[in-house]
C-alpha cells in the first residue's frame, strides 16, 4: 500500500514539474471525457422526456385501458358494472375518457364548435398531463358556482388569455349549455400548436343533461403496479366480461411505453452511437498523448537510468511512468466531468428538452463512466512509455 501511494506521489510531482506539457496532452482528454459524460447524462435526460411524452398518450406505466363494443350499449348500465369490478380491485387511480365530444361555445367572436374531452379526476394523474397556469379537478380550492373546465393554450389565446383567478368562464350553447369556470390551461405540445380544446369532467356533464349515443365509444384507463400488469390484465377482462350480454364484446390492453421496447432500444441506440462518436476522440487523444510521453520518456532516460543505479526495481520504474499517464488522465477527467455538470446545468440544455416535468438529476452513471473512460486511457497511454523505461538498459542510460 506504501509503494502504491508512494508511486503516486511521485507521479504527482512528475506531473506538475511538467505541468505545460501535460497541459497541452490532456485537453483533448478532458473534452473528450467531457463529452462521452455528457452523453451518458443526455441520454437519462431523452429518455425522461420520451417516458413523459409517452405517458401524456399511453399513460403511465402500467396503464390498463378497457372498452366496450356492442351493437345497442347501455353505458350507464356498463358504467355501474365496471365501477363494481374496480372497486372489487380497489384501482387507486380509474378514469373514463370520451374523446371528442363537440360542443358549441360562445366566443368573443362568434359561436363554434370545439372539441370537448369528458374525463374523470384520475385522468391528468395516469396521463401526467401538465399545466400552464391553475390547477386540476379535484385539487385544492373553492368551491365554485359553475363545473370546471380546463381548455389549451390556443382556446386561452382566444380570449386574450385572461387571468384565472377573476373568474374567467366559458359559455357553452345547446343540451349542457351555460358556464363553466376555467381553472387550468394545458401548454402547446409543439411549436404552432393551435389545437382547441376542452377537458370537462364527465359526471358535469351528465349532470347537466349531457347524453352519449350508443355507438360513441368510452374507454376506461386504470394505472396499476407495474409489476402486476401481467397478472391484472387477463383476470380483469374476464370480470369485465362476466355479467354482460353475450354480444358485448371486452377488450382489455396495456397502452403505457413500458409494454413498448421500442422507446428502450431507440435511446440505447442513441446513447451507443454518440458514445462511440466521443470514445473514437477520446482514443485519438490518448494516441497523442502515446506520443508526447514517448517523446518525453526519451529526454527522462538517463533519469531513469539514475533511479535503475540507485536500485529502483523494474516494476518500480513500470508503474510510476505508468501512473503518471494515469493520474493525469484521471484529473483532466474530473474537469471534464465538471465542464459537463456545469454545461447541463445551463437554461439553454434544459430549453432542449421542452415540457419535461421532472428534471432528472446529474447522473452518477454518467460521471463514473467519464472517470473509468479516463482511468482506462491513461493506462493505455502510459502502458508503452513504461514498458520503454523498464527495457532501457541502465549503463546506455548513464551514457546518454
Amino acid at each position: 500500500m506504501s509503494g502504491l501511494i508512494g508511486a503516486l506521489s511521485e507521479a504527482w510531482s512528475e506531473i506538475r514539474h511538467h505541468k505545460l506539457r501535460v497541459l497541452l496532452s490532456l485537453i483533448g482528454i478532458a473534452v473528450s471525457v467531457g463529452a462521452i459524460t455528457a452523453v451518458v447524462a443526455l441520454s437519462e435526460y431523452q429518455q425522461q422526456q420520451m417516458a413523459e411524452q409517452s405517458d401524456r398518450i399511453g399513460g403511465r406505466p402500467a396503464t390498463i385501458q378497457f372498452t366496450a363494443h356492442g351493437a345497442t350499449m347501455d353505458w350507464k348500465a356498463f358504467g355501474a358494472h365496471v365501477d363494481r369490478v374496480a372497486e372489487r380491485y380497489d384501482f387507486s387511480h380509474l378514469s373514463r375518457i370520451v374523446d371528442p365530444v363537440m360542443l358549441p361555445l360562445q366566443t368573443p367572436e362568434q359561436v363554434r364548435q370545439v372539441s370537448t374531452r369528458l374525463v374523470d379526476p384520475a385522468y391528468p394523474v395516469i396521463h401526467r398531463t401538465p399545466l400552464l397556469e391553475g390547477r386540476w379537478f379535484g385539487e385544492a380550492g373553492a368551491d365554485l358556482a359553475s363545473p370546471p373546465v380546463v381548455i389549451s393554450e390556443s382556446l386561452w389565446d382566444v380570449y386574450g388569455r385572461p387571468d384565472l383567478a377573476s373568474g374567467f368562464a366559458l359559455k357553452l350553447q345547446g343540451d349542457v349549455g351555460g358556464s363553466y369556470t376555467v381553472v387550468g390551461v394545458t401548454p402547446r405540445e409543439y411549436t404552432g400548436d393551435e389545437d382547441k380544446h376542452v377537458t370537462m369532467l364527465y359526471t358535469d356533464y351528465t349532470a347537466r343533461g349531457g347524453t352519449l349515443p350508443a355507438d360513441m365509444g368510452i374507454v376506461w384507463e386504470t394505472w396499476v403496479p407495474e409489476d402486476m400488469a401481467a397478472e391484472i390484465g387477463p383476470v380483469l377482462a374476464a370480470d369485465l366480461r362476466a355479467g354482460v350480454d353475450d354480444s358485448v364484446e371486452v377488450t382489455v390492453n396495456r397502452t403505457d411505453w413500458a409494454s413498448r421496447p421500442d422507446q428502450a432500444q431507440f435511446a440505447q441506440t442513441f446513447e451507443l452511437i454518440t458514445g462511440g462518436i466521443a470514445g473514437l476522440v477520446l482514443l485519438l487523444g490518448g494516441l497523442g498523448l502515446v506520443n508526447i510521453q514517448l517523446v518525453a520518456m526519451r529526454q527522462r532516460i538517463r533519469e531513469i537510468g539514475v533511479r535503475r543505479s540507485f536500485g529502483a526495481t523494474g516494476s518500480r520504474i513500470f508503474t510510476s511512468v505508468m501512473l503518471e499517464s494515469v493520474v493525469a488522465t484521471a484529473v483532466a477527467g474530473v474537469v471534464g466531468i465538471a465542464i459537463a455538470v456545469a454545461i447541463l446545468q445551463a437554461p439553454f440544455v434544459l430549453d432542449m428538452f421542452q415540457g419535461m416535468q421532472d428534471v432528472p438529476p446529474f447522473p452518477m452513471r454518467a460521471a463514473v463512466v467519464g472517470l473509468v473512460a479516463a482511468v482506462a486511457i491513461g493506462a493505455l497511454a502510459g502502458f508503452i512509455p513504461a514498458l520503454v523505461a523498464v527495457r532501457s538498459n541502465v549503463i546506455d542510460a548513464l551514457r546518454f
